[in-house]
């Protein structure tokens, strides 16, 4: 049987594997040499792509990027402000948009919409779509890898895993379950992200663009409390969410049942090795608080693009110091912002008072002091940048 030969093999159709297929189809004359691997199989979270319900958090950087591909979907609403507080104790802090003066810090945007925008973008960029069954690297050597892609076998001088759960170095358990849920807000207040941290974990209570009432949320709890939760009728536990939230946006009302997934943190220190390098989910699984996720995925895509447009340009170069260059690249902001998240979730998940008193002195000295609020907003709105 023969092997089908590509310059460039990426394992992962989701938004960061579909992300770094377009910029790299971009940068080369015959983006025929780019595989993307997309197996017909369920998210993550166990959804359809194309009819999963979930909504994703887009900071302005990641936003401009996707925009920059034609791969933006109409499914977003704009974050204009994040109201930042915590349930219990004083201070709390605003990022606005005036902050920065951008129209907008942000946008929440469908799944499903996004997933559908870089697909059509994928099939018009002239990379070649390999769908069916995910893709396993078989063994690799100097000069690239053997990949399985079902029955079939290819060969790639480069590849890239963008998808799946990080193989990690460094784990963390955070005793925490995130609940997703979706709500109506009786008293919506149109551009309003809010991030309320309690002594079980963090609570994001988000616009979403199918309604202008809909709200999405994400509450982080103990295991035991989020699965206690989740048995409650819609309207026990609509009671149970507002009184945890506040009545900021009114009575929050959920109408569906709700999804419970286990928290835990995943880092792979080593992003290459040889030809092979890991992005996104693969490279990183965070705690989902303050949304950073997608944002660092999209990130490690397009500084792993930037590496590699000499070499895709220029046959007879070795992508090998590319690929050094983009994990050294990638060394401040990924350890920034994993560092970042991992304190966030536990810092305030605590029955313990003091560093709520201390948290609630940093929110008020953050909302009163520019100089000190404005490092952590521009990371948030774009992340670390070279």
């Amino acid at each position: 049987m023969s092997i089908k030969n590509f310059r460039v093999a990426i394992i992962g159709g989701g938004p960061t594997g579909s992300a770094l297929a377009l910029m790299l189809a971009r940068a080369c004359k015959m983006p025929e040499q780019i595989a993307l691997i997309q197996a017909d199989a369920l998210t993550n979270y166990g959804f359809d792509p194309n009819k999963d319900p979930r909504v994703l958090a887009i900071n302005h950087g990641s936003k401009v990027l996707l925009e920059s591909l034609d791969a933006w979907s109409t499914q977003s609403v704009a974050i204009e402000h994040i109201h930042v507080s915590q349930k219990g104790y004083f201070g709390r802090t605003v990022i606005d948009r005036d902050d920065f003066k951008v129209a907008q810090l942000g946008c929440v945007v469908a799944y499903a919409g996004l997933h559908a925008a870089l697909s059509e973008a994928v099939q018009a960029s002239g990379v070649e779509i390999l769908r069916g069954q995910a893709g396993q690297v078989l063994a690799h050597d100097a000069n690239g890898a053997d990949i399985s892609v079902g029955a079939d076998t290819i060969r790639a001088q480069v590849v890239i895993q963008a998808d799946g759960i990080a193989q990690a170095d460094k784990t963390r358990d955070y005793t925490q379950a995130a609940i997703i849920a979706y709500a109506r807000a009786s008293h919506p207040k149109k551009g309003w992200a809010f991030e309320r941290f309690t002594n079980e974990g963090p609570l994001a209570v988000l616009p979403h663009p199918l309604a202008p009432d809909q709200q999405a949320v994400v509450w982080c709890c103990s295991p035991e409390r989020a699965y206690a939760l989740k048995q409650m009728s819609c309207g026990d536990f609509s009671t149970a969410l507002t009184d945890m939230f506040g009545a900021r946006l009114g009575f929050l009302r959920v109408e569906a049942p709700v999804s419970v997934f286990p928290l835990t943190l995943n880092v792979k220190q080593k992003l290459v090795d040889g030809r092979c390098a890991v992005i996104g989910n693969a490279a990183q699984t965070m705690h989902p608080v303050a949304g950073q996720g997608l944002n660092l995925g999209l990130r490690d895509a397009a500084v792993l693009a930037r590496h590699l447009t000499a070499w895709l340009c220029e046959a007879t170069t070795s992508p090998d110091g590319g690929l050094k260059q983009f994990e050294q690249d990638r060394l401040i902001d990924r350890n920034l912002t994993v560092r970042m998240t991992d304190t966030m979730s536990r810092f305030f998940a605590t029955k313990n008072p003091l560093p709520h008193h201390i948290a609630g002195l940093g929110l008020f000295a953050l909302d009163t002091l520019p100089a000190l609020r404005m490092p952590l907003a521009r990371h948030l709105l774009q992340g670390l940048r070279l």
